[in-house]
C-alpha cells in the first residue's frame, strides 16, 4: 500500500510540473480588448446561441483571429463589424437590427404571446356563457364508488 501512495504522489508531482499557465493570447491588451468588445457583437455560427468571445468552436477561433488581424491592420471597428455583416448577413450579429427582414425576430414572440392570450380570454368568456346543459357529465371512473340510492342498500327478501 505505501508503493501505491508513493506511485500517485510521484504522478500528481509529475503533472504539476508539466503544468504550465497559458499563454496569452496578444501581447498588446488595448488590441485584446478591442478584440474582445468587437466579438461579444457578433454572433457564433457553429453555436448560434454563443458569441465569438465565448465560444470554443474552430470557426469562432478563426473569427476572432480574423478580428484581430483587421485591428492590427488599423481597421475601425464599424468597418470589421460591415465586413462581418456583408460577408456573413445580419445573422452574425449578436443583436440584428430591426428592418423588414428581421422583424419577426424583434416582435414574433410578443405577437404569438398575445394572440394566445387573446384566445384563451376568448375561450374562457364563451365556456362561462354557456349553461352546464352544453357540457357533458361526469361519469365516476372504476376506482371511484358511485353513490348508492337508499332502494338498492335495502336487502332484498327472498320468498319461500
Amino acid at each position: 500500500m505505501p508503493k501505491f501512495r508513493f506511485a500517485l504522489l510521484a504522478l500528481c508531482l509529475a503533472a504539476a510540473a508539466h503544468a504550465a499557465d497559458a499563454p496569452l493570447t496578444a501581447a498588446e491588451p488595448e488590441l485584446e480588448a478591442k478584440m474582445l468588445r468587437i466579438s461579444a457583437e457578433l454572433r457564433c455560427l457553429v453555436c448560434q446561441n454563443q458569441t465569438i468571445a465565448d465560444s470554443n468552436a474552430e470557426l469562432a477561433v478563426d473569427l476572432r483571429n480574423q478580428v484581430r488581424d483587421m485591428l492590427r491592420q488599423g481597421q475601425s471597428e464599424q468597418q470589421i463589424i460591415d465586413y462581418m455583416t456583408a460577408r456573413y448577413g445580419d445573422f452574425v450579429l449578436y443583436r440584428p437590427p430591426v428592418r423588414g427582414a428581421t422583424f419577426l425576430l424583434w416582435f414574433g414572440p410578443a405577437v404569438l404571446m398575445v394572440g394566445g392570450l387573446a384566445a384563451l380570454v376568448l375561450v374562457l368568456r364563451r365556456r362561462s356563457r354557456l349553461g352546464n346543459e352544453h357540457f357533458d357529465p361526469e361519469e365516476p371512473g372504476e376506482d371511484e364508488a358511485a353513490p348508492v340510492s337508499a332502494t338498492a342498500a335495502r336487502p332484498v327478501k327472498s320468498a319461500k
